[in-house]
């Protein structure tokens, strides 16, 4: 495959180990279950599938806290590559590092990953910026195993650049400790067995992104306060899925109606949605090889 329009992630990955290019014959073919611009991490997802896929072809045995230095040279946010990396409930952040280091994780995208003119030869981009050690760090959170979640997709694309252009560039005192209180419950609240739907319910309300992004979401603001555990029992809390616009559902039982009454509330804003119930699996991403002969 020609390099210009190959996986870049993962010849940036190569090319960083001092392999210029794909093996020679090598077919790429991507099989994605996670819809593109909803809300639901299929970047983060990418972005750790081609980290793997470099280290796989480079024979490279990348530790895990490599990997996630790579995919944060490419995601400057941790949360969604973290999650896809290690699984489960996690909490990510990005560490404060020397000068040297910050400047080296702070490159333009447009250097790590820069687009390949037509006329590139083999030699064209063969020094990437090397991505320091140790970018960044998570925790792994308790997870109630009776948890579902319900992933809730309108069927319209929103952009995350476009979601961050509606909100402000300062929040006020009151709605930054809002939501600092309920994520500090939150964290422990979805680990206890059996859950508290009322505590959760109320410690998944947002005042930082979504009262901001209703407008780019028609009937955000009727699914998130109009489905409640007392109207749909077994519903423990809801809200946004990332930028949006999919509504994530945490629940343990009552799973179509929660979706259902949902879809009826977008589709009497004239949006129709797909709905799926799915499991937290707190399992690490794993690369499987197998002989095509």
């Amino acid at each position: 495959m020609p390099t210009r329009t190959s996986q870049p992630v993962a010849l940036y990955v190569l090319r960083c180990h001092g392999i210029a290019k794909f093996p020679a014959n090598l077919t790429i073919h991507a099989d994605n279950e996670i819809p593109f611009g909803r809300g639901l991490g299929s970047s983060g997802a990418a972005v750790i599938a081609g980290v793997l896929l470099g280290s796989e072809l480079g024979q490279l045995s990348l530790p895990l806290e490599r990997i996630l230095d790579f995919a944060l040279m490419v995601e400057r946010h941790p949360d969604n590559v973290t999650a896809a990396l290690v699984g489960g409930f996690v909490g990510s952040y990005l560490r404060e590092l020397d000068q040297a280091a910050t400047e080296a994780a702070s490159v333009p995208l447009s250097e790590v990953l820069p687009e390949y003119p037509p006329d590139a030869g083999e030699e064209w981009g063969l020094d990437p910026p090397q991505p320091p050690l140790g970018i960044g760090h998570y925790v792994r959170f308790g997870w109630s195993e009776s948890i579902r979640a319900i992933a809730i997709v309108p069927r319209f694309e929103l952009s995350t650049a476009k979601a961050r252009e509606v909100l402000p560039l300062s929040y006020s005192r009151k709605d930054l400790v809002f939501n600092l209180q309920r994520l500090a419950v939150l964290t422990t609240a979805l680990a206890q067995s059996p859950p508290d739907p009322d505590l959760i319910y109320e410690a998944m309300k947002d005042r930082v992104h979504q009262p901001y992004r209703k407008t780019l979401i028609p009937g955000l603001p009727e699914v998130t306060s109009n489905i409640t555990p007392s109207t749909h029992p077994g519903l423990l809390g809801i809200c946004l899925s990332g930028a949006g616009p999919t509504i994530l559902a945490l629940a343990t039982g009552g799973f179509e109606a929660i979706a259902e009454d949902a879809r009826a509330i977008f589709k009497s804003r004239g949006i129709e949605v797909d709905w799926k119930v799915l499991d937290v699996h707190d399992t690490y991403t794993r690369m499987d090889c197998h002989d095509p002969s």
